[in-house]
């Protein structure tokens, strides 16, 4: 499928299969729709797992981040969301806050998160990758499909087909 889905029609035609994260998430990369398979990242202010999993091929993949909704410190800039554009991740979606939002908004990738901060995390490479994680409003585990746009984000076990 490409990019040119629609949340709300995707909900329309598979409500039963979809858990549907809770509003509160704002789009800041340049992609403001995306779409991919998940790969999933657990940590608390230190986004050390963030720069690992952004370091390797993201075959259109998108990186959910539960980073504990802290509202302390960014946990994704321009040098990580340029990783992601670098390696192809088709998206991140932050738990959490990013900074540099001005640069990111500039780069063909999507990013989603509750806000901004200006000041970076820690670095002491604590985190897990692809294990299960939780959303408001969601069990995300790594493999499942996420699908996001201006009217929200919405996570499948498997790839949708509209018809």
């Amino acid at each position: 499928m490409s990019n040119t889905f629609k949340t709300a029609d995707l909900c329309d035609e598979f409500s039963q299969q979809l858990q549907i994260i809770e509003p509160g998430f704002i789009s800041y990369g340049g992609n403001r729709v995306f779409s991919g398979q998940v790969s999933t990242v657990k940590c608390f202010e230190d986004n050390s797992k963030v720069r690992q999993q952004l370091s390797t091929p993201g075959e259109g993949r998108v990186l959910m981040v539960d980073a504990g909704a802290s509202k302390r410190c960014a946990m994704l800039g321009d040098l990580l969301a340029g990783f992601a554009v670098e390696n192809n991740w088709a998206g991140i979606i932050m738990y959490g806050l990013i900074r540099d939002s001005l640069d990111i908004s500039n780069m063909p990738v999507g990013v989603m998160s509750l806000g901004t901060h200006p000041k970076k995390s820690e670095k002491k490479n604590v985190g897990e990758i692809d294990v299960d994680i939780t959303f408001p409003g969601a069990g995300i585990k790594a493999g499942d499909w996420v699908y996001a746009d201006h009217d929200g984000i919405i996570i499948s076990n498997a790839k949708l087909q509209s018809h």
